[in-house]
């Protein structure tokens, strides 16, 4: 069940990815490259924080926990119904989206073998890759540990909270910050291009985990202190998530554009899977605090990958801030 629910996941990706660059040209992908991983970063906080608040009113108000996330699973679906209506009237068609066909399986084998070849024989691919990996080290790790640390009781390190208040930090604050950074982020970038934001959005993605090193060590009871640092990392990698993105875009240009940003994507979860795999065995080894300084210091491969990345100034910035130039 779950490799079918993983291999869904994944094939959908690749659909809206693709989707994505077919549908807008490059100013209209640097321009919504916020707002889309803004939705992307929601549709995970929708699971972890509303549905997680709305299974937590359900345990609270019929005492039976397997049937509370019974019907919150049930209800889930029926949302992934409606969006799937909505989506068959509502998706533009693009002129560039007529697909490939390939007559017979062997021309479907060399097809795919020249496209994963192509991938990487592209100048400057090793260094492409480590940026794929090493962008969101420190938030793989991160992301699979904060809510078990705020629901953990206070004398192991966590913060003690109930399911529905970390619901509603994740669901509320969290949006709003994340939003916010993800929106400003692919503003600015349609402005002043990829390569002029990627130091700022780098830090952007990195130095605000030291939140959660602020709630580990003082586990504050005021739930203002524990929404505020919450914003400031949710907001810190809305922003800092755009550069990304973008550089994935970046590096798929040229044929095979859609296929390349497919095996980019594949990275990009490569880099969040192989160090999320790890992170509950090293914080039961370190505990919370040590944990959260482990991950302080895993900020420090993506900064220092920064002054390699070889970017055009040009790529991103809207045709309109092009033509002010000129």
């Amino acid at each position: 069940f779950f490799w079918l629910m993983a291999f869904s996941s994944a094939t959908h990706d690749i659909a809206a990815d693709g989707f994505y660059m077919l549908a807008l040209d490059d100013s209209q992908q640097s321009f919504f490259v916020g707002i889309r991983s803004t939705f992307y970063r929601l549709a995970s906080i929708t699971g972890q924080g509303l549905l997680v608040v709305l299974a937590g009113f359900l345990e609270k108000s019929t005492g039976k926990i397997p049937y509370a996330w019974s019907l919150t699973f049930f209800i889930l679906a029926g949302i992934f119904l409606a969006f799937f209506v909505y989506h068959r009237f509502v998706l533009p068609y693009p002129n560039t989206d007529t697909g490939k066909s390939a007559r017979t399986s062997h021309e479907v084998v060399t097809e795919f073998g020249n496209t994963f070849q192509s991938f990487f024989t592209k100048k400057g691919i090793g260094l492409a890759i480590a940026f794929m990996l090493l962008y969101r080290l420190a938030e793989a790790m991160l992301v699979k540990l904060t809510s078990p640390f705020l629901l953990d009781s206070r004398d192991v390190g966590g913060l003690g909270l109930h399911t529905s208040e970390v619901g509603i930090t994740y669901g509320t604050v969290g949006v709003i910050a994340l939003t916010l950074g993800g929106i400003i982020g692919g503003i600015l970038a349609s402005r002043q291009g990829l390569k002029y934001w990627l130091w700022p959005m780098a830090l952007a993605i990195t130095l605000p985990n030291a939140a959660y090193l602020y709630l580990a060590f003082y586990q504050p009871d005021n739930m203002i202190w524990v929404n505020t640092a919450v914003a400031v990392e949710q907001f810190g990698y809305g922003f800092g998530f755009t550069a990304y993105m973008l550089y994935l875009i970046y590096f798929s240009q040229g044929e095979h554009k859609t296929a390349h940003y497919s095996i980019c994507t594949g990275f990009m979860a490569l880099g969040m899977m192989l160090p999320g795999m790890a992170a509950g065995w090293i914080q039961e080894q370190l505990g919370y605090q040590h944990f959260f300084i482990l991950i302080m210091i895993l900020t420090i491969p993506t900064l220092v990958l920064i002054p390699f990345m070889k970017v055009d100034p040009e790529f991103g910035r809207s045709k309109k801030e092009k033509q002010t130039d000129c």
